[in-house]
């Protein structure tokens, strides 16, 4: 398996205040079905510099904001303190959780799961079910092998995954990329609520990815 490495968080790059200090379209509709659930214990697995933590915090959900990257966290603190929203930190693997069973109603794992390798995803797919409880939501991105990326002559980690050489924030971190039968396999555990396949074509954007909403 090889080794977890987060975005660098800390270099300066073109999209950085313009895409990631604001929430995903998508985002909206799955907060509000969440909270018409009444679901309120969110973790934001793989918060980055913290849009969805904020959007989640600002109704009502109780947010716990998890990142590989300690600078992603302190943007996440910072800006949470400034609203007076008061959330829960940690940093660290998303291999290795660092929360209870049965933890969380709901988690967003927004662009994040793919920053590793087969092994890698399987593992953190294993620790997502851990800490859902029965009946809780996950939703989940995943780079498509219809999208640019796979086609880039880049390092070959395994079957699937393929280290992204593009200068900036993802440079050499692991790029995972899937298909509709490899993701049923992935979550032959779960109950899967849907899978789409999307081109993104926004402002700075450029990709397929695979949108994967399950439950436990």
């Amino acid at each position: 398996m090889i080794e977890s490495k987060g975005w660098e968080w800390n270099i300066e790059f073109e999209d950085k205040e313009y895409v990631w200090k604001n929430p995903t379209l998508e985002s909206y509709g799955i907060m509000n079905r969440w909270g018409s659930q009444g679901r309120k214990d969110f973790l934001d697995l793989g918060c980055g510099l913290g849009r969805h933590s904020i959007l989640f915090g600002r109704n009502g959900f109780s947010v716990s904001c998890f990142d590989i990257s300690q600078d992603g966290i302190d943007s996440t603190r910072k800006w949470a303190e400034a609203e007076g929203l008061k959330f829960d930190y940690m940093t660290g693997d998303m291999l290795t959780l660092p929360y209870e069973n049965d933890r969380f109603d709901c988690v967003l794992c927004w662009n994040v799961i793919s920053h590793s390798d087969t092994e890698g995803v399987k593992k953190a797919i294993s620790e997502i079910r851990r800490v859902l409880r029965s009946g809780g939501e996950c939703y989940l991105t995943f780079g498509s092998k219809s999208t640019w990326g796979w086609q880039q002559d880049w390092p070959m980690v395994d079957a699937n995954t393929k280290l992204k050489m593009e200068n900036g924030p993802e440079y050499k971190v692991p790029h995972f990329y899937a298909d509709k039968e490899l993701l049923d396999e992935l979550f032959k555990d779960f109950e899967i609520i849907s899978i789409t396949h999307v081109e993104d074509w926004g402002k700075n954007n450029r990709g397929i990815h695979y949108h994967v909403h399950v439950r436990k």
